[in-house]
């Protein structure tokens, strides 16, 4: 069986984390270097006890050079970076020949000034910008295959844009009426020392945070507008739960057309996708039935009352949020099986 040789740079986070877990028991990865600046000279298993015992657990972090990564004969690289360092990755390793997905929102927006407007400094990489490909596997698939260099969706957008894009674009709800509340589990923030992330802070609490204007509305808007054909501005607001992991969101947007035409639509989009579940009229998306997993889970019903649709989506922010989408691109862009590597329940 053919496989392809991958680094992961930033490997020690909670998506790092993930990634390593799913590649180490890729059939067609074989996973030849790790970096991680902070634990440069450990090994895998001696970071990460749980995968002692796996092939590949012997190997050692190096301090992320983007010579060494290339002599590693590296062919795929992931990057779990923060947005700002992963594009100078990006470039350096798309010089040596590599292909990349990152899951940083460096290649996520198609405009440098948005870009600026949300993560507050220029973009790193402007001329790389119109090459990305926003890694969307249901609506992107063919232009994955062919892509050199992936822009990973963000957690809180794969869990919005999924069921707002069929609606989208058979002109059944109004862009302009979308409101949506999204909840996350605590990994969704990172593995970082922070005291508002503390387990005493967290627990039996659950709080807004980045309102009014989370940086994830800005490739949210983007989608949804070349969906809708016009310029989309909605309302978002993000929610801290006590859990470790999981996103459960809640869109809802004014009806305009056929309400009968509104579960076809979502058939008609994700009926042959992979890991799309469609739970159907009244069905209520949970997040215990998507965690650990690479599924997003979509519900949908009608408030007759307000006249608006209901959109209930969950999925996992470390698998279909970021690194089993990231596989997934990776499947694509490889030619394997979509689901090589990712079908666990």
């Amino acid at each position: 069986m053919n496989s392809t040789k991958i680094a992961v740079i930033g490997a020690s986070g909670y998506t790092g984390l993930e990634l390593l877990r799913l590649l180490l028991m890729h059939p067609q990865a074989e996973l030849v270097c790790v970096t991680s600046r902070a634990n440069a000279g450990k090994s895998l298993k001696q970071l990460f006890p749980r995968f002692t015992g796996a092939p590949g657990a012997d190997l050692e972090f190096i301090a992320p050079d983007a010579d060494v990564i290339a002599a590693s004969g590296a062919e795929v690289a992931f990057l779990a970076l923060p947005h700002g360092v992963a594009a100078e990755y990006a470039t350096s390793l798309l010089e040596r020949g590599l292909r990349v997905i990152d899951l940083s929102a460096d290649f996520r927006l198609d405009d440098p000034a948005v870009y600026e407007e949300f993560y507050g400094a220029p973009h790193p990489a402007v001329d790389l910008l119109k090459e990305a490909v926003y890694g969307l596997p249901e609506i992107r698939s063919e232009e994955i295959s062919k892509a050199r260099l992936i822009a990973s969706p963000g957690c809180y957008p794969t869990s919005i844009i999924l069921p707002l894009l069929p609606l989208l674009r058979k002109g059944l709800i109004d862009p302009q009426s979308i409101v949506t509340c999204s909840m996350s589990g605590v990994s969704g923030a990172g593995r970082k020392e922070a005291i508002p992330l503390l387990f005493c802070e967290c627990n039996e609490s659950v709080r807004a945070y980045s309102v009014p204007k989370h940086r994830h509305l800005s490739e949210i808007e983007q989608e949804l507008s070349i969906a809708a054909g016009e310029k989309v501005v909605m309302s978002f607001t993000p929610h801290l739960v006590p859990t470790n992991a999981g996103i459960c969101s809640t869109t809802s947007a004014k009806l305009v057309g056929d309400l009968a035409e509104v579960g076809k639509a979502l058939e008609e989009a994700y009926n042959d996708a992979a890991y799309v579940r469609l739970l159907g009229k009244g069905g209520c998306a949970d997040t215990k039935n998507v965690t650990r997993t690479n599924f997003v889970d979509i519900g949908w019903d009608y408030d007759e009352r307000t006249g608006r649709i209901l959109l209930l989506s969950a999925e996992d922010n470390l698998g279909k949020g970021a690194a089993g989408q990231a596989i997934q691109s990776f499947n694509i862009m490889s030619g394997f099986s979509e689901t090589s590597g990712l079908l666990n329940f």
